[in-house]
């Protein structure tokens, strides 16, 4: 519904794993946040800056997101525990690898230190790759670079149309068979680069379908 009022049209290429599942998505803008979670439940791993923007900070906290210090030293093996209390529970977890957002023609370097916590999994668990694709309007609502998150926010507020956003869920691995941290980074990264190649050129859905209405 947050995701509707923004404009954004989610759909489904392919359906999350159907199990217990770790996603590791890239990074586009905000909205990022508003249609994953709405598509599969999951709590996210994010920046504790985002805690503090006006309303999606808010709907983040309800979606029992682990806010992490990303650039304080020392602090990783705190986060580290913290990720694996809440891979505890069953609610699906997402992960942002680049660590930041991009203009969403490519990818930047998957950062692997979170992904210590899949060697072993607190649980049982699939990795499961998620390309977030805005088609030809990533470029219009890419946030990047310097551009305050004030200015972004209402560039895309201010946009008219609906947005199309297409969720591509990628096959699932499991990160059992992932020799570090690493290898887990680049298995994702792989798949999810492949996916904007393909689909760099295509925008239509064929095989897409909408999320039901809440």
């Amino acid at each position: 519904m947050a995701a509707r009022s923004v404009g954004a049209r989610v759909w489904k290429d392919g359906n999350p794993h159907d199990g217990d599942i770790f996603l590791l998505a890239n990074h586009v803008s905000w909205l990022d946040i508003l249609a994953l979670a709405g598509a599969t439940g999951a709590a996210f791993v994010a920046h504790d800056g985002i805690a503090r923007w006006p309303v999606i900070g808010w709907l983040a906290a309800q979606n029992n997101t682990l806010f992490v210090a990303r650039e304080r030293r020392g602090a990783l093996s705190g986060q580290i525990d913290a990720l694996r209390t809440a891979m505890l529970g069953h609610q699906p977890v997402a992960l942002f690898p680049e660590g930041t957002t991009s203009d969403g023609s490519g990818l930047l370097p998957f950062k692997p230190a979170l992904l210590a916590v899949l060697l072993p999994p607190p649980r049982a668990v699939m990795i499961q790759p998620v390309h977030i694709d805005y088609g030809a309007a990533t470029a219009e609502i890419a946030w990047h670079g310097e551009e305050p998150a004030g200015t972004n926010a209402m560039r895309i507020l201010g946009r008219k149309g609906t947005l199309p956003v297409t969720l591509r869920f990628l096959e699932p691995f499991d990160p059992a068979g992932c020799a570090d941290r690493k290898v887990i980074a680049a298995m994702a990264r792989e798949r999810i680069a492949r996916s904007i190649v393909q689909n760099a050129r295509a925008h239509q859905r064929p095989s897409a379908s909408p999320l039901p209405p809440v």
